[in-house]
C-alpha cells in the first residue's frame, strides 16, 4: 500500500528552496557517510553510538527510527509532504528514487531521495487535526490516511478558500519508545507545534484586528500607539511613540500587509521614501518578503525593521504578559508550565 512520509527541510525549514528546486527529500546525521547496506533498527544504533556518543539512549533510539525509514521504509511512488512556513504551504510529491548518499547535493544533508512534486496545499484550508499532525517537529513521520486524504482532497480543489471540515483519526503507533531523558524533544515538539497553532490564530484575523495586533505589541513594548482612520494612509498604518503624538523620539511608522504573496521591491521602495529624517520604520507583511525587498530596506536612509509572521509570532510570545486586554483577545493564549 502507497504510504506518506512527512520529511521536514531542516531546522526552520532552511532548506525548503533547494528541496522543491533539486526535486529531492534528505536528511542530515552527516557523520554517517552511504548506510544503503543498513537493514536493522540495531545496525543504525550502533552507528549513531559510535559517531554521535553525545546523544542519549532516548535520542538515539528515536534518530535511528527516523533514519531507518527514511532509507529501508520509503517505497518508489510512496508519497512525500514537506512545509514552507513563510508561505504557510505544504508541498506534495512522490518518491522516483532508492536511498542515494549525495553529500553536497543537499546543503548539511547528505542521504537523498529524489521526489517529483506534483502540487501544494495551504495550512490555512486544513483541518486543526491534519495541522496537528503536520506540525511535528521529528525530521520524518508517517502521515495517517485520512491527513493523506484531507492533503489530496485539497490539493486537487486548488482554492484557498474550501471551509475546513472536522476529521477523527487515531495517531500512527510509534515503533518505539520515547525515554524519559528525552522531556527537552518533547518540549521541543510542542513549542513547535503551539507556534505553527499561534500562526493560524493570526492568519485568521482581518486586516483591521492585525493593525489592532501589532499596535498591541508596540504598547507591550512600551510605546503609546495611533492607528490611522480607514481611507488613504500615505504608508501610515500606525505611529508608535513614547508620547503617543510623534514628538518624542523614537517616532515609528509602521505599514501592515495582511494577504498572502510576499512584498517586493517596489512597497518597500514607496514606504522608505515616506520616511522623514530620525523616522524608524517597520513594515509587517504576513506573507513574507522577496530578496529584493529585504535589500531595499538594508539600504535605506532610515532604520527599517521588515516583520514577517516567525517573526511576529516570537514578538506576540515575547511581550504577552505585557498585553493589554484588548489585544490579549486577538490571539488569546495559556501560559504552560514544564519540568526542568
Amino acid at each position: 500500500m502507497k504510504k506518506m512520509w512527512l520529511v521536514r527541510a531542516g531546522e526552520g525549514a532552511y532548506l525548503i528552496h533547494e528541496f522543491i528546486e533539486k526535486q529531492a527529500v534528505a536528511i542530515g546525521w552527516s557523520k554517517l557517510e552511504n548506510i544503503e547496506s543498513i537493514h536493522t533498527l540495531q545496525e543504525v544504533k550502533k552507528l549513531l553510538k559510535t559517531n554521535y556518543p553525545e546523544y542519549k539512549d532516548g535520542k538515539i533510539n528515536i534518530t535511528a527510527g527516523q533514519i531507518l525509514r527514511f532509507v529501508n521504509e520509503f517505497n518508489k511512488e510512496d508519497e512525500v509532504v514537506t512545509y514552507n512556513p513563510e508561505e504557510r504551504l505544504y508541498h506534495l510529491g512522490s518518491v522516483i528514487s532508492k536511498y542515494e548518499y549525495k553529500p553536497g547535493f543537499i546543503t548539511d544533508k547528505p542521504h537523498v531521495r529524489n521526489v517529483i512534486w506534483k502540487g501544494t496545499v495551504s495550512r490555512d484550508v486544513l483541518s486543526a487535526g491534519a495541522r496537528n499532525t503536520l506540525g511535528s517537529i521529528m525530521t520524518i513521520i508517517a502521515i495517517p490516511e485520512e491527513v493523506r486524504k484531507e492533503l489530496h482532497e485539497q490539493m486537487n480543489s486548488g482554492s484557498r478558500d474550501n471551509k475546513r471540515g472536522k476529521i477523527t483519526y487515531e495517531e500512527a503507533e510509534p515503533e518505539f519508545e520515547e525515554e524519559a531523558d528525552e522531556l527537552e524533544m518533547i518540549k521541543e515538539d510542542v513549542i513547535e507545534k503551539s507556534n505553527e497553532f499561534i500562526k493560524d490564530k493570526i492568519a485568521n484575523l482581518d486586516w483591521e484586528q492585525m493593525q489592532e495586533l501589532v499596535a498591541g505589541i508596540l504598547r507591550g513594548m512600551g510605546y503609546k500607539t495611533r492607528i490611522s482612520p480607514k481611507g488613504p494612509d500615505r504608508g501610515r498604518d500606525i505611529l508608535a511613540s513614547p508620547d503617543g503624538l510623534g514628538l518624542e523620539e523614537p517616532r515609528i511608522i509602521v505599514e501592515v500587509k495582511h494577504r498572502s504573496g510576499n512584498m517586493g521591491a517596489n512597497e518597500i521602495r514607496s514606504f522608505t521614501g515616506g520616511l522623514r529624517s530620525g523616522d524608524r520604520g517597520i513594515y509587517v507583511s504576513t506573507g513574507g518578503f522577496s530578496k529584493e525587498a529585504r535589500y531595499e530596506a538594508e539600504r535605506s536612509i532610515n532604520p527599517v525593521s521588515l516583520i514577517e509572521l516567525d517573526l511576529l509570532v516570537e514578538l506576540v510570545v515575547q511581550y504577552y504578559d505585557q498585553f493589554d486586554a484588548e489585544t490579549r483577545t486577538l490571539i488569546p493564549l495559556r501560559k504552560i508550565y514544564w519540568p526542568v
